[in-house]
């Protein structure tokens, strides 16, 4: 997931090119980019694109930011957008186990509503000084997330922290990539608000890269490029998607629809990251 595009998910008239552009992956936004009174036509726009037939066969990963679980809008978002074309809920202001445990049981009962039976993975943000404090643990809580995103505008603007500090920055990503690795998942970086900046993009993209994260958060498609080229994927990286790929296949001709490669689970995420790498190399 070298790019990860946001979309406003009360702009649809984005969502086709978006899907048809250069990002790995789509990040359709309910959260901040939404103002409450589109909040419904919104969800309902983006389950309905999540759903899609475009969806399913394009190898891209789609990913969902909700509301945060304390606010009256997080219910609502997640019965509307858990389809079968979702590869990853994302979940803002998690900043404790309790809290994400509590918003998995209502995940669960929206999967038995829109009769989802692969369980939904989450990719969980750590963008306060408590879930920054908290997130190996938030990490390890639940085998439903499969990575962790840092969100450097919410941690640092409140706390007056300068974001072009570049030992904040390192700072700030080295911890939320050591909690991910503790427990076996993918860092993400989050977003640079600079549209014009685009040096200041890529240096942050290539501390994040050389700290071990798999890509990084593009508020616009003019970075998609950039973020794409900074975490370009090695041959070897390449060689394992093609392998990863090969072996679905096999998977899915046996009826399986996750399996084991090289001593590891691979299911719809890992595929889709696989499709999505593959997909842009060939591009």
């Amino acid at each position: 997931m070298r790019s990860k595009l946001f979309v406003p998910g009360s702009r649809p008239e984005l969502f086709a090119k978006a899907l048809a552009g250069g990002a790995d992956a789509l990040s359709l936004d309910l959260e901040d980019a939404v103002i409450p009174a589109l909040k419904q036509e919104a969800r309902e726009r983006v389950g309905e694109f999540t759903a899609s037939a475009a969806v399913r066969e394009a190898a891209k990963l789609i990913i969902v930011r909700v509301n945060a679980p304390d606010s009256e809008h997080f219910e609502a978002d997640v019965h509307a957008v858990v389809r079968r074309g979702l590869t990853l809920l994302n979940l803002p202001k998690i900043e404790s186990t309790r809290a994400l445990l509590d918003a998995i049981a209502v995940i669960e009962r929206a999967e038995t509503a829109n009769e989802v039976n692969e369980p939904v993975r989450l990719l969980v943000n750590i963008e306060t000084p408590l879930s920054l404090a908290n997130a190996a643990d938030i990490a390890r809580a639940h085998p439903r997330v499969a990575g962790l995103q840092l969100g450097l505008a919410d941690l640092f603007e409140a706390q007056g922290i300068a974001r072009r500090d570049t030992a904040n920055v390192h700072a700030a990503m080295f911890a939320v990539k050591m909690a991910a690795a503790q427990a076996g998942l993918f860092a993400i970086d989050g977003a640079y608000a600079d549209l014009e900046d685009g040096d200041g993009f890529t240096a942050e993209a290539m501390m994040a890269r050389r700290l071990g994260f798999a890509g990084k958060s593009c508020i616009h498609p003019r970075q998609v490029a950039l973020a794409n080229a900074a975490f370009a994927p090695t041959e070897a990286e390449l060689a394992i998607a093609r392998r990863i790929v090969e072996a679905a296949r096999l998977a899915e001709h046996a009826g399986r629809g996750a399996f084991v490669l090289d001593g590891k689970m691979i299911d719809l995420p890992f595929l889709k990251r696989a499709q999505a790498m593959l997909a842009a190399v060939e591009q």
